[in-house]
């Protein structure tokens, strides 16, 4: 069993209002509608959320129309970059105010968002104000039947109002993942923060005024999907483009918005991971990386990994180390240094990962590990807590193995062979993250192409270079972000053919 620390939460560095950002002011909602903002690991509300109105969305998106024509538009890249390095070094200032909020609507251990959430948050605008000044385009010298010729050149221009979907899981890091090559190519944004998790999106229009980033620019708008923000804000005319991280359900529903004016769409949606684990492994490594890659940040990651495969002569050993050093983790709150692992985001979504634990033993599951709601102290029992979970023995039909359940599970189940991996690993409608665990190059370089991926991890996982592409095939989304894969979206190529 995970055993439990028990230490006050603490709340008083965070936003208890919570309002829309628009045209750099902060403000109520029109429709004078709120919701409140729970801490995930006291059940205890923290705050209010000022639900953007239609109204609200429209203002929001005419400011950065306006901003486009306005002082942003005249800038050059070079003082977009600027700006852009002046916002991380405001993020980094503000590191433990980011931190706090960051942790009071997530729940995750500070130790983890200290060193992932907050400075990737920070890296992304850095990285991406310098990408755009290395990124060339196409010059060619054309010949005419009068001999005199002509030339061509592609010139980069911004696409537009972005409209900004991000999640709940990484809601500071993935939101400026998308922020931030969206503001170096010239865009202006409006954003939609998860409903669980506005307080570091809006925190961050702090920042824009402070380091003087011209108003419209960015442009937050709080509240939920279907007839509220995220509905009024994908269905607007006046948005170019649409950018969604999460579930993909919701990314079918926004395609379809986008296809009414014929809207570009990048789409990082669900996934059902895979890890490869071989016979030849180091162990230790696979054990490790598992351990992450299964139940980081309570399995709320959507390179995740819930399906593991591991070659028969070490099953037996790879289930019972990964049962042992799983069942070691400490629960509990941000603040205490020794937590591995916070609640879930929400009671909604630990009603839905309880109902797999359910479903799983229902579907005939040997439950190796967890499978329930662990004892928490009393001042934490109305958080959404969750065990961390091994099953196996479950066939390759059953829902727990195919659905994604997005919690701190996996179901473990043995193969014999490298082609039969292979398939395993495939057998899914999703195609977003894998991991190979092996020290034979060889076979790393045979299997990692012909699993369908979009990232493939080889003995490690998580490892990112921002200037890789990423993203999902198949129902694991649309497109590619990443280093220059970013700046094709947020950018349209002009081309401009000049007679001699």
């Amino acid at each position: 069993m995970a055993t439990t620390n028990s230490q006050a939460t603490d709340d008083d560095a965070v936003m208890s209002d919570v309002k829309n950002f628009i045209d750099g002011q902060y403000r109520e909602s029109a429709g004078a509608r709120t919701f409140d903002n729970i801490n995930p690991c006291t059940g205890a509300v923290i705050g209010r959320v000022h639900e953007a109105s239609q109204e609200d969305v429209d203002a929001a998106v005419q400011a950065a129309r306006a901003a486009l024509r306005g002082p942003w538009g005249s800038l050059s890249e070079a003082q977009r970059g600027e700006m852009l390095h002046a916002v991380a070094q405001g993020i980094e200032r503000r590191f433990d105010e980011f931190l706090a909020a960051e942790c009071a609507d997530t729940g995750k251990p500070r130790s983890m968002a200290s060193q992932i959430d907050i400075p990737r948050g920070a890296a992304n605008f850095r990285v991406f104000a310098d990408a755009v000044k290395n990124i060339s385009t196409e010059a060619f010298r054309t010949a005419t039947p009068d001999g005199k010729g002509a030339f061509n050149v592609a010139v980069r221009k911004p696409k537009g109002v972005i409209a900004v979907i991000s999640p709940w899981n990484l809601p500071l890091l993935l939101m400026t993942w998308k922020v931030g090559p969206a503001l170096a190519c010239g865009n202006t944004v409006v954003v939609k923060p998860s409903e669980e998790t506005p307080t570091t999106t809006s925190l961050l229009g702090e920042v824009m005024n402070e380091v003087g980033v011209p108003p419209g620019v960015f442009n937050v708008v709080n509240g939920f999907g279907p007839k509220s923000a995220g509905e009024f804000l994908t269905e607007h005319p006046g948005v170019d483009a649409i950018t969604f991280t999460g579930e993909t359900r919701t990314g079918e529903i926004i395609t379809q918005a986008a296809a009414k004016g014929l809207r570009d769409v990048s789409m990082e949606c669900g996934g059902k991971n895979p890890a490869l684990v071989f016979a030849d492994c180091d162990m230790d490594k696979a054990i490790e990386g598992t351990l992450r890659s299964a139940f980081a940040n309570c399995g709320q990651v959507c390179l995740g990994t819930e399906r593991v495969f591991v070659q028969r002569p070490v099953f037996d050993e790879f289930v019972a180390r990964l049962a042992r050093e799983a069942g070691r983790f400490r629960l509990g709150v941000p603040e205490d240094g020794s937590t591995d692992m916070g609640p879930l985001v929400s009671h909604e979504h630990q009603r839905k990962v309880l109902s797999y634990y359910q479903l799983a033993v229902e579907e005939g599951a040997e439950v190796i590990l967890g499978g329930g709601v662990p004892e928490m102290p009393a001042e934490l029992a109305g958080g959404a807590w969750i065990q961390p979970t091994i099953w196996t023995g479950l066939t390759d039909d059953a829902r727990v193995v195919n659905e994604e359940i997005f919690g701190p599970c996996c179901h473990i189940r043995p193969f014999d062979t490298e082609d039969e991996a292979v398939a395993l690993a495939n057998a899914t409608p999703y195609g977003l993250a894998a991991a190979i665990w092996t020290e034979n190059v060889s076979r790393a370089l045979r299997v990692a192409p012909q699993v369908d991926s979009g990232i493939c991890w080889v003995n490690s996982w998580f490892l990112r270079d921002l200037r890789t592409p990423f993203g999902g095939t198949r129902q694991s989304g649309i497109g590619r972000e990443g280093g220059q894969h970013s700046l094709e979206f947020y950018s349209e190529l002009q081309n401009i053919c000049i007679k001699i």
